[in-house]
């Protein structure tokens, strides 16, 4: 029978006109494909890429019970600002910030705590950049001064949505480089950056580079007496993409949210080890006073009155169910059992990284379930290959395991990364450790340099003759 009469239905998918032809990249197709046949081109097409959970490069949820995922796909269609027609999304929404300003220890006292959502922690980041460039500002103009040059101070550790939002809004980011005596945040060069025109200082909570904390108990206590001696009022923004998560069940004594006097907003992923699957983030607010009211939007939209704090309008309603879904779920117990397994697998594996002979971890302590290490320098010195080489190596066992260049002043130490989220297991960090010994194994019997050892000595004798001169 000729294909172009065969009922779509009968057809078998790999014997169909569409399987045996390319798939369209520049223009619309003519006609119509048969669901299955489109389903299968679109999978298909992913189908080597690394399995989610074998990811370890990202940071976000890759893992939800059958549940969550039920209910964020019975919600996939519901539109979150649409708030006449789903108003309970709204109000979860508002349950969900409580939630979390009060387990960053909110002093506000109103019932109803100040805070929004994000598509990220991206957009939340620059919702707490916003707010106190806007604050800032307001402040300069009552007082009769230039408002002009405002600037913001972080290290290099920073991810690159400050990079963007301080372009953006053209503010002036001034970074404090990390180095191997600062692995963190220099609290004292920091401040010597800071002055009349510096909108806050953004410390992190969870370093994306290293996996580390900036000290921000005591650059709270640095800035106010900086902020006393000067007369100002710069502010804190914790940048806790990763740590807002972890540190109120991890470390719970440990001060580094509202409980200091100068952090005036808080940002974090629901879709980080908040174990929400990608598209939510959060930014709390000391109080209503610290969210300038130019940042709340009404709009009369389908018929009702929809104020809004955010970049973006329209975004899936999922996500904020899914995360609601978890802090009923797991509570306080549960969310502290599955960020306790994931440290204790991370701690696992830093250590039995850091007995290989060819590594070297970063840092003696695992304070995120996320390190780094890089080659020891006796194999630095006499290795064929690099950490590049090893990624690739893994990546043939499925593994997506990063290596890449430390951040500027440090950009000639490569290291490798692996954050461990919900989803991995004792037997997975075994499995992974054998592939990674297996690999070293098959690098070390190379006869000859790799591409990218080859690179890396160029690389060394051009930084020898600039040293030189």
């Amino acid at each position: 029978m000729n294909k172009a009469t065969t009922n779509s239905s009968e057809q078998p998918v790999y014997g169909s006109e569409e399987m045996v032809r390319p798939a369209p990249a520049t223009t619309i197709p003519e006609k119509m494909t048969a669901p299955e046949i489109a389903y299968r081109m679109v999978k298909d097409e992913t189908y080597a890429e690394t399995q989610p959970r074998l990811n370890l490069a990202t940071f976000v949820t890759t893992y939800m019970d059958d549940y969550a995922t039920r209910l964020m796909n019975e919600a996939i269609s519901m539109n979150y600002i649409d708030q006449t027609e789903y108003p309970r999304v709204a109000v979860m929404t508002a349950r969900c910030i409580n939630i979390l300003a009060n387990l960053w220890h909110s002093p506000e006292e109103s019932e109803s705590k100040t805070g929004a959502l994000g598509i990220g922690s991206s957009e939340a980041c620059m919702l707490g950049g916003v707010a106190a460039w806007l604050r800032w500002r307001k402040r300069r103009k009552e007082a009769g001064k230039p408002y002009d040059k405002p600037n913001l101070v972080m290290s290099t550790g920073m991810q690159v949505v400050w990079e963007k939002f301080c372009q953006l809004w053209q503010i002036e980011l001034r970074q404090i480089p990390l180095s191997n005596e600062h692995r963190t945040l220099d609290i004292a060069e920091a401040l010597k950056h800071c002055d009349e025109n510096t909108i806050c200082i953004v410390p992190i909570a969870g370093v994306t580079w290293t996996g580390l904390n900036d000290d921000i108990e005591a650059l709270d206590k640095e800035l106010d007496a900086f902020n006393k001696m000067h007369g100002w009022e710069i502010p804190i923004h914790v940048d806790a993409a990763s740590g807002g998560f972890i540190l109120p069940f991890i470390y719970p004594e440990k001060k580094w949210d509202f409980r200091l006097k100068w952090v005036a907003s808080i940002s974090t992923s629901g879709h980080k080890f908040g174990l929400v699957y990608p598209g939510l983030g959060w930014v709390i607010w000391r109080d209503k006073s610290y969210l300038p009211e130019e940042m709340s939007f009404s709009v009369n939209y389908l018929g009702a009155e929809v104020t809004q704090v955010g970049l973006n309008f329209s975004r899936p309603a999922a996500q904020i169910l899914g995360q609601y879904y978890n802090f009923i779920r797991l509570g306080r117990e549960g969310y502290t059992n599955i960020q306790r397994n994931s440290m204790e697998i991370a701690r696992y594996c830093h250590e039995r990284i850091g007995k290989m002979e060819c590594f070297e971890n970063y840092s003696k302590e695992v304070v995120n379930p996320l390190f780094v290490w890089s080659l020891s320098k006796k194999y630095t010195e006499s290795a064929k290959w690099t950490l590049f080489d090893l990624q690739n190596e893994l990546q043939q066992s499925g593994w997506m395991v990063p290596a890449y260049t430390m951040p500027k002043n440090i950009e000639d130490m490569v290291v490798m990364r692996i954050v461990v989220r919900q989803g991995m297991s004792r037997d997975m960090a075994d499995m992974l450790l054998r592939d990674i010994e297996n690999a070293v194994a098959s690098l070390d019997k190379l006869s000859y340099p790799t591409p990218s050892r080859l690179a890396f000595e160029k690389q060394e004798k051009q930084l020898g003759k600039v040293f030189a001169h």
